[in-house]
């Protein structure tokens, strides 16, 4: 019998790499978008035109290659409700967070969501750690309980709802890589903007929207809908079947590093060096955990799994 191919990481150089350095800057400014239209909107109507902007141009974009149908919607509506609300609630509380913690500090905190997802994954997928990803596992705890436990309930309060957001996309993620297999990658990214913007919407209503006057509000929204979720998804997805997604994740670990220096740039704040070293050994401990978990846990290759961040 021949012996098995070792399968080869493709090499972060050339086109490869140029994908990575777009991805990291547009991924970067997730939290920057947000922080940017709250002082013209509030936090609940932005995300909810952000998504609905971006749901608009991928409708038009799959229905125009005809890769949307309303077949895949009815045989998949529960499902589809359900990663629509895991990831609009997560959504809402990630953009309503940044009224109370620097844009810095929840990008390093928000990557606590690859921690959810391995935890996830032992209890619900019944995979397996090893125990330097315990370890890496653990220290990105310590570093979120660093970060959230602080004086100053508004500062703790931003850092429970940057928690509880990254622990509703991990489930979102967990319920994709279980359920989602049965759907094309362009009927499950545009039905999950769907319901997204929907639960947005809903939860938007829950208090009285005052939109905006000024037109120069609606332009933010545009590109940041543009740039935050249909430039920084496609690319998400398109290195994510390039890589594997150790790789993947570990090399997504620097876009909090980019965020740091985007709050300071813009917004002129800086973490605290309590917020900081949390920051890092979050930061740190993702590192640890996701690349020993590309060594036991293969990667998924169906469509729908691929899509794992809103």
């Amino acid at each position: 019998m021949p012996p098995a191919a070792v399968p080869v990481t493709p090499s972060l150089r050339g086109a490869n790499g140029a994908i990575f350095a777009i991805l990291l800057f547009v991924d970067s400014l997730h939290f920057v978008w947000a922080r940017a239209l709250l002082p013209v909107m509030d936090p609940l109507l932005s995300s909810t035109l952000v998504l609905g902007i971006a749901t608009v141009q991928i409708g038009i974009y799959g229905l125009w290659r005809r890769q949307i149908s309303l077949t895949a919607l009815r045989r998949h509506f529960w499902f589809l409700t359900a990663v629509g609300f895991l990831v609009g609630a997560s959504t809402a509380l990630s953009y309503s967070a940044i009224a109370y913690i620097d844009t810095g500090t929840a990008a390093m905190l928000g990557k606590s969501t690859t921690l959810f997802t391995i935890v996830l994954g032992i209890l619900w997928l019944r995979e397996h750690l090893r125990p330097i990803q315990i370890i890496g596992a653990l220290l990105a705890l310590a570093g979120a309980v660093i970060i959230t436990f602080q004086p100053g309930d508004l500062l703790r309060l931003g850092s429970i709802m940057i928690l509880i957001s990254s622990l509703m996309y991990a489930l979102h993620a967990a319920l994709v890589k279980r359920h989602g297999d049965q759907l094309g990658f362009m009927d499950f990214f545009f039905y999950r903007l769907v319901f997204t913007t929907l639960t947005l919407g809903i939860i938007a209503l829950t208090r009285p929207i005052h939109f905006p006057t000024d037109a120069g509000a609606y332009l933010l929204v545009l590109v940041a809908g543009t740039t935050d979720v249909v430039i920084s998804r496609t690319l998400y997805y398109l290195s994510l079947r390039r890589f594997p997604m150790s790789l993947h994740a570990i090399v997504l670990t620097l876009s909090p590093v980019i965020t740091v220096g985007w709050s300071y740039f813009l917004f002129d704040t800086w973490p605290s060096g309590q917020q900081l070293s949390g920051g890092l050994a979050v930061i740190l401990g993702v590192t640890l955990a996701a690349y020993f978990r590309g060594q036991t846990v293969p990667a998924s290759t169906t469509p729908a799994t691929r899509a794992t961040h809103s």
